[in-house]
């Protein structure tokens, strides 16, 4: 059976000096590889082809016979790693913080260690009638997420 790890070195190798970087590796039944390869700019088809074509040649298919997809994470998918959430900073994500629930907000920052985003909502202000706007910074650290996510905005600047 093919190791992931083998795969991961072999697409690490191949992108070394890139904007690109694998996220996941994950090797199935009868050696079905699934690759999630991601980019600080964005993602290509042709930077998954490339890849794609790249392992095909590497790995040998008289020896072992292989299942092979390169594909970028879907919008779907929370964020696996540090890259991902720097490359994502002023964007609107969803965190589900453990024990907490969800919260929703701008991403305005991200360490080895926790994630601070930025949140807006209406509050009633002493003295004043009307609800205004007020803006929070909040920092969690990455072992109390369960999970996050991109929003996907349709709003124009």
């Amino acid at each position: 059976m093919i190791q992931a790890s083998t795969i991961r070195q072999l697409a690490d190798a191949y992108l070394e000096g890139t904007s690109g970087f694998i996220v996941d590796v994950r090797v199935g039944d009868s050696n079905a590889i699934s690759i999630l390869l991601d980019d600080d700019a964005s993602t290509s088809i042709n930077q998954c082809m490339a890849l794609s074509r790249h392992l095909e040649e590497a790995l040998d298919r008289e020896t072992e016979d292989f299942a092979l997809d390169v594909s970028s994470p879907g919008l779907d998918q929370p964020l696996q790693m540090l890259r991902q959430y720097v490359k994502n900073i002023g964007r609107g994500v969803q965190l589900k913080v453990r024990d907490a629930g969800k919260v929703e907000g701008e991403l305005v920052a991200a360490t080895e260690e926790n994630v601070t985003i930025k949140t807006r909502e209406k509050q009633r202000i002493e003295g004043r009638k009307s609800k205004e706007w007020v803006e929070e910074e909040t920092t969690y650290a990455f072992t109390d997420l369960d999970w996050t996510k991109v929003q996907i905005s349709f709003k124009q600047n």
